[in-house]
């Protein structure tokens, strides 16, 4: 089992990474509880996969468990959905003594996670993430919160889980286009922060396909890692946690603009392409550097560019509305070559309509 510490002084919390992950929850809770019951949220494709196993390894432990479940997609990431979670908590009797486990992919960790941080006025909370982009992105770091029809993200809180359990073997489970979609994050913590990693993804590109255990385990460690030096220098984005957003603004964007029929990580996949361009246009990054990581994307299967049929004016409108933009300005995470990035906001609305084509 691997371990690291997301280091936040007394909020500081662990993850682990490794193999039944689920015995390995129940057993941590078991000797370090959090709440005297615990709620587990998730979505109702996820909870037919593993809530009843999970279930069971908590019932063993010992330990009194509910599922409520709600609707999968993305469509279910609203205000609404927390408030009918949030009364069906109520209806069940769960109390600021009790805790809650957020289930699932990156859509159940940032609803769970916002439910834990206003139910009662907070509540205990751990991630079990069953995808990889949640594996090795949004169950780290206590980002929670929900889209409103003005954009994505738009209403939530900082609010850090007290430990995350992570097990390679559940992405065996998935679709293709949801590990496709958690790659693109996995590529994004090479071009931001560690160039080996980069070498290390190219390297071993057939057995992450293969979904090797051993080296999903390696990859989603790096990544965690990565996040977590990150959030422990800046936890509430006021500077350096910014430059996890790369490719996130534009990316955001292109999957609003799709009306979220188009997944995060493949709508990120294609951020970071436009922004590698806006980033060459600049000075920034080498036509040879941006062609590393336009051939690792499409080495693994992911896309590259925004298709015809999206509205460009969409895209320009929910750039506006980024959680990054300020007084009108869009703020964009560009690389300083490979490894390094700058944050910018001068960018002109001629090079922005260049990228976006």
């Amino acid at each position: 089992m691997l371990e690291l510490t997301v280091g936040l002084g007394e909020r500081s919390y662990p993850i682990f990474i490794g193999k039944d992950c689920f015995d390995h929850a129940a057993q941590y809770l078991k000797s370090k509880p959090i709440g005297k019951r615990y709620c587990i949220i998730a979505d109702d494709k996820v909870a037919s996969l593993y809530g009843e196993l999970l279930e069971k390894k908590f019932a063993q432990a010992g330990i009194m468990t509910e599922m409520i479940t709600f609707p999968h997609g993305e469509q279910s990431k609203t205000l609404e959905t927390v408030a009918k979670l949030a009364s069906a908590m109520a209806q069940r009797g769960f109390d600021r003594k009790d805790a809650l486990i957020a289930l699932g992919g990156g859509v159940s960790g940032d609803i769970g996670g916002f439910v834990a941080s206003a139910y009662m006025r907070g509540i205990p909370f751990i991630q079990i993430p069953t995808t990889l982009l949640a594996q090795v992105d949004s169950s780290v770091g206590g980002k929670t919160g929900v889209d409103i029809p003005e954009g994505k993200n738009l209403v939530g809180a900082f609010y850090q889980p007290k430990a995350v359990f992570i097990d390679p073997e559940v992405l065996k489970s998935l679709e293709k286009q949801e590990v496709l979609g958690g790659l693109a994050e996995v590529i994004k913590y090479g071009v931001i922060r560690d160039t080996e990693f980069l070498n290390f993804l190219r390297d071993k590109r057939e057995a992450i396909l293969a979904f090797d255990s051993e080296t999903l385990g390696e990859l989603i460690y790096t990544c965690c890692k990565i996040k977590a030096d990150v959030v422990a220098e800046d936890e509430r984005e006021s500077d350096v946690r910014r430059i996890l957003n790369y490719g996130h603004t534009i990316g955001h964007a292109v999957e609003a603009a799709s009306d979220f029929t188009l997944i995060h990580g493949l709508a990120v996949s294609i951020g970071m392409v436009a922004i590698n361009k806006m980033a060459v246009a600049l000075g920034c990054l080498t036509s040879d550097d941006a062609d590393k990581v336009y051939s690792l994307l499409t080495a693994y299967g992911l896309p590259t560019s925004i298709p015809e049929s999206y509205s460009r004016e969409k895209i320009k409108k929910y750039l506006l509305t980024d959680k990054k933009t300020v007084g009108g300005t869009v703020f964009f995470v560009i690389p300083d070559g490979l490894g390094k990035t700058v944050i910018r906001g001068d960018i002109s609305p001629e090079l922005i309509d260049i990228v976006i084509q």
